[in-house]
């Protein structure tokens, strides 16, 4: 792994971050491989997103749902508006998955304004990276939250 460019990784996570920010979903959804995923487990210790309930677990099909969902013009997201700040730290290489994919982690903070509203929420990404001619593409992502236990409010944007 000595000769991967960490800072060409941090920049990418960066500019995920600052896509969800706008939000432009549909670059978001650009920046996954056609089988990527993202998951938000329920429990601290989960290890499988299929069998046993989760905040969320998205493939592309239902990135796509969520993003159209978001987009139309009677969405609630239309008329209050949302605006997110994300923030990322503690970038680190952790390895590789069993499919070979580079596995990052880092720590983020999110804060959400919505409905008159401000939401934070706090945790660790695990990102599953495919090097891919243009740098990365995101196989899976998994957003462990500090309290995944805890009730949460419905999630209008992906964190």
């Amino acid at each position: 792994m000595s000769d991967i460019d960490i800072r060409a990784i941090e920049d990418f996570l960066y500019r995920e971050a600052a896509l969800l920010d706008r939000p432009d979903l549909d670059s978001w959804m650009q920046l996954f491989t056609e089988d990527g995923t993202y998951w938000m487990p329920a429990a601290e210790d989960q290890t499988d997103p299929l069998n046993h309930i989760s905040h969320m677990y998205d493939d592309r099909v239902m990135m796509e749902i969520r993003r159209r969902n978001f987009v139309h013009p009677r969405a609630s997201s239309k008329d209050s508006g949302v605006r997110a700040s994300h923030l990322i730290g503690n970038i680190r290489l952790a390895g590789k998955t069993d499919r070979g994919d580079l596995k990052v982690t880092s720590n983020f903070h999110v804060v959400l304004w919505y409905r008159d509203e401000q939401r934070v929420y706090a945790g660790t990404y695990e990102h599953h990276l495919v090097a891919t001619g243009d740098g990365w593409a995101i196989r899976h992502k998994r957003v462990n939250l500090i309290n995944p236990e805890a009730p949460q409010r419905t999630l209008i944007i992906y964190l």
